[in-house]
């Protein structure tokens, strides 16, 4: 536990100027913004989450995030798995997302908008729409339950394996777990998904 803190203490003021950024798309208001985030947390399952964020940028770029085909949008996806399908998804939650913009400006509580969000877009389940909301400055109370942090908190004995699946009912089990630890090791939930994240990548990203 100690080398956590040290990494804490070591990347603090980093993490705190990140998880002020994440409020940015939220507090300007601009819809672009919102949906990039979505777009990101669509894409980054089993990819590499610098190359998802390089392919969102492309697509801004070429304002095909949101007019673009599935076609065109997945010829722009490099280094993203599991292309075709996930430029599908982005189409289809480019529709929807006017839908998602009214639930938050109706409830912006972000347990609500999470079941939402798993329920009416496809492609996001529990650990994007929680990275989603995070990356949008609703997620301070919610776990991000990545491959990388299920295997930080088996090797840290907070659970004792890692789950073949994610049910709704394991995830919220295991993110229980997470905030109980996050309070009895004095570091904010949102915080230490950033620090878990440091340990094993060296950096504090998305």
């Amino acid at each position: 536990m100690e080398s956590l803190r040290q990494i804490y203490t070591q990347c603090r003021k980093e993490i705190c100027n990140r998880l002020r950024e994440f409020r940015c798309p939220l507090v300007g208001g601009g819809e672009e913004g919102l949906f990039a985030e979505m777009a990101f947390c669509l894409f980054t399952p089993q990819s590499n989450a610098r190359s998802c964020w390089e392919a969102v940028q492309r697509l801004c770029s070429k304002d095909l995030i949101w007019k673009g085909t599935p076609a065109l949008v997945s010829s722009h996806l490099k280094g993203v798995r599991f292309h075709h399908t996930k430029a599908q998804r982005l189409v289809q939650a480019r529709g929807l997302f006017p839908l998602f913009l009214g639930e938050l400006k109706g409830n912006p509580e972000p347990q609500y908008l999470r079941e939402w969000l798993v329920k009416n877009i496809p492609g996001l389940g529990y650990k994007e729409a929680s990275h989603f909301l995070r990356n949008i400055g609703l997620g301070d109370d919610l776990a991000i339950l990545d491959r990388h942090i299920l295997r930080n908190l088996q090797a840290f004995g907070i659970i004792p394996r890692i789950p073949r699946s994610l049910t709704r009912k394991k995830y919220l089990e295991i993110e229980g777990k997470m905030k109980a630890w996050a309070e009895e090791i004095s570091i904010p939930l949102s915080h230490l998904d950033l620090v878990l994240w440091f340990r094993e990548k060296k950096e504090i990203f998305k």
